[in-house]
Parts: structure tokens; sequence; C-alpha cells
């Protein structure tokens, strides 16, 4: 998060994770996620010099937030600009075989929703980027300008739940025929009108856009595939008891990490630690308002 945030560093779920995530003093922990630093710190403490943190980030400003929040810990820390689902690639380039955990927080920091030069907000309008990674080559300005109107229904139907995503879609396509649609602003203006509502309508607690820029995202960053990759990777890179945790913030997210479980579940691979997903408490979601739509699911690789 931002460094103006109150929130700064505050890891989600940071009380549940420590119930359920007890690592050995040389143990190998994997936070998938970096972001901050928040949760690296929080498992890096529980290790000794001679246990080992690996912290994984596409976002270079994340890498070099992280490195200055996790000085003082005692243990091996390696910091990666990488996606996590290369991280199969990451442990055989560092020559580890298994950890005894890998924890995923699929949120992203506020300070990347304000930075305009990602373009994923519309409180500011900026251009039209959405890539978390910087070294990605498609941004959410060439989808939205280039790709056909069947093409972009779908997509903000399946990335973003989006019920209206045709006529969105219609809107987006009519809009840039006269303009290209290279700013937040004008991709937001363009689904409001499509859904003939004002930003922050009364009768939504969340801005119209919302659904499409989260489809967007998405698709950008190829985020749901990035996900299966890393579901793929992480059992056999866990050790006999190894846990796999992962905090998601949407129901494609979620239900991905659920099947994936079950799955494993039935393959005699995992033993599913929560049988329904956990999330804040209210006390938490009041100090901490990135919490409130976490779910929390944990296995254990038998």
């Amino acid at each position: 998060m931002d460094g103006s945030s109150p929130n700064e560093h505050i890891p989600v779920l940071a009380g549940t994770l420590t119930e359920h995530i007890h690592l050995p003093t040389d143990g190998i922990f994997v936070d998938a996620t970096a972001g901050h630093g928040g949760h690296s710190r929080l498992f890096g403490s529980q290790l000794g010099p001679e246990g080992t943190l690996i912290g994984l980030d596409m976002d270079q400003s994340c890498i070099q937030r992280t490195q200055t929040y996790l000085t003082g810990l005692t243990c091996r820390v390696v910091l990666i600009r990488e996606n996590f689902s290369r991280l199969d690639e990451v442990l055989s380039k560092l020559g580890i075989e298994k950890v005894d955990a890998i924890l995923a927080d699929l949120g992203f920091c506020s300070s990347q929703a304000a930075d305009p030069k990602k373009g994923m907000s519309f409180q500011v309008d900026a251009p039209l980027d959405m890539r978390l990674d910087d070294r990605l080559s498609i941004t959410a300005a060439d989808i939205v300008n280039q790709m056909n109107e069947k093409q972009l229904a779908d997509l903000i139907f399946r990335g973003g739940q989006e019920r209206a995503s045709r006529r969105i879609a219609r809107f987006i396509v009519n809009r840039r025929i006269r303009q290209k649609i290279l700013t937040t602003g004008q991709l937001a203006a363009v689904v409001c009108e499509a859904l003939r509502q004002p930003a922050f309508a009364r009768r939504s607690k969340i801005h119209p856009a919302t659904r499409t820029f989260q489809a967007l995202r998405i698709a950008v960053n190829d985020e749901l595939q990035n996900l299966k990759n890393l579901l793929q990777t992480a059992p056999a890179r866990l050790k006999k008891d190894g846990i796999m945790a992962i905090i998601s913030f949407h129901s494609l997210e979620d239900g991905l990490v659920k099947d994936d479980f079950r799955t494993r579940r039935q393959q005699g691979v995992y033993e599913i630690c929560t049988k329904k997903p956990l999330m804040a408490d209210a006390k938490e979601m009041m100090e901490n308002p990135r919490s409130r739509s976490a779910k929390l699911r944990i296995a254990r690789k038998l």
C-alpha cells in the first residue's frame, strides 16, 4: 500500500494465517506476492539464520519496498522480480527442491491502484494501462481499442461477471469509432453511459465501471491463468505437511482455488484445512478495509 495509507504494511488476515502456518526456524517460506512485505515480515520473523524467505513480485517498486521493509530479519532473504506462475523455474534456479509453505495474496496494493502510471483506477483520469508488470506488452487501451465487439463482451462477462457486458462492449466500439479510448476517465464515462448510471449511483455501493475494469485488469495481467499455473506447480514443491495458503478477493479466483484443493484432496495430495474460506472479523475489517472481501483457503500436503 502507498506510503500515505494508514494501512501501510498491514498484512491481510495476519492473525488467522499465523494460527495455521508454523514454520521451523530452518524452514523455507515462499511469499508468492511480496507486495510491500507485510506477510513476508510476518513469517520471516519465524525463521532463524538457517531459514530462507523467498519473495516474488512482478512490480519492481514492490520488490524495492519489500527489501527495505524486511531489513533486520535474521533469515536469508531472496527477492525476485517474477510472476508466481514461474515458481517452479525460480526454485530450480535457486537449487531448492521443496518448501515448507507457499502463500499468495492475490490482491494488489492500494499504491498500485492509485499510481496514475498503472492506469487501474477510475478515481483519477490516467492512461488506460493496467499492467502490474510494465514489461508486459499489451495494455488495457490496446484491448479496448482493438478487440472486436463480441470478444470484448465475452471478456467483460467472464472476467467481470458483468451482465450488461454486451451493451458495454457495443458502447465502447461505437465510441472508439469517433475517438480512441485512451484514459481511465474516458472508459469509465462510456461504461456509465452504457449502464445509464452516474458514477456511484445510489442504488449501488460500487462504481458502475468496477466490473469492467476488473475484467480488463485480469486480462491484461493474465491473472487467472497465472493462478492456475501456481496451483499446478505447488504440490510437487511442497514438503510433506507443507502448507499452501491463498487469499483471494473475488469469486473467480476463489472458485479456482476451491476446485483445485477439492480435486487434490480426492487424489490424496492435500488435506483441506479450511472447510469454508476464512474471512476477516469486524475488528480487522474496520482497521484494514482491504480485508473485507478477502477469503483465505489453506491446504496441507499429505
